[in-house]
């Protein structure tokens, strides 16, 4: 049996100003760092072997924050680009709301939620999905089928791919399906890589 829990950073100033922050290194809230460590107290009962992150500082300091209250500050801390967030393109750092007056509604929410189109100069959750899944396959996959116990910290859309992946979600049913930011989802897997249980704790 292994476990793997998902945790989405905490809410970062872009997120608190209602920002398109994408691969933007934007940092956290105080109120994302406090989301932060409510799930390192959640995750208290964990002992893990490995913790992934991405390169952007929101996540990075969401995973320092959780490893401090679980006491864990020893761990490895792998940090990969993979795993960071979607490009927004040239959306990055506009207010949502200014972009809908803009482009309108229809249009923005087509570049948010969609599979497989891009934002202006931006990615997909398309492209997303196609730099995740490959390191995923190669980097945690073969860990989980040792029984190791796995941390990953990292964005909506990074995560929205792997949840994707994992629970066979189609490109429709994507679309409607949302991170809450700070809460960590829970995989039990068997020795084949089935999920025995999923749920957010």
């Amino acid at each position: 049996m292994s476990i793997l829990i998902l945790v989405r950073h905490g809410q970062s100033i872009y997120n608190f100003e209602n920002r398109f922050t994408g691969s933007l290194d934007i940092g956290l809230t105080k109120f994302g760092e406090e989301e932060a460590k409510f799930a390192g107290q959640k995750l208290c009962n964990f002992k893990f072997d490995f913790a992934y992150t991405s390169t952007l500082k929101r996540a990075q300091e969401s995973l320092r924050i959780i490893l401090e209250e679980m006491h864990q500050t020893y761990l490895k801390i792998i940090e990969n680009k993979a795993l960071n967030e979607r490009d927004y393109g040239s959306l990055q750092g506009l207010n949502k709301d200014e972009t809908i007056s803009k482009y309108g509604a229809n249009q923005v929410e087509i570049w948010r939620r969609s599979y497989a189109i891009r934002p202006p100069d931006g990615e997909s959750l398309e492209d997303t999905f196609n730099r995740m899944i490959p390191f995923y396959k190669q980097e945690i996959e073969p860990k989980l089928r040792l029984n190791k116990t796995i941390l990953i910290v990292a964005h909506g859309n990074s995560l929205r791919a792997l949840i994707m992946y994992l629970e066979n979600i189609s490109e429709e049913e994507i679309s409607n399906f949302n991170i809450p930011t700070g809460i960590p989802k829970q995989y039990i897997f068997d020795e084949n890589l089935n999920i025995l249980e999923v749920k957010y704790l």
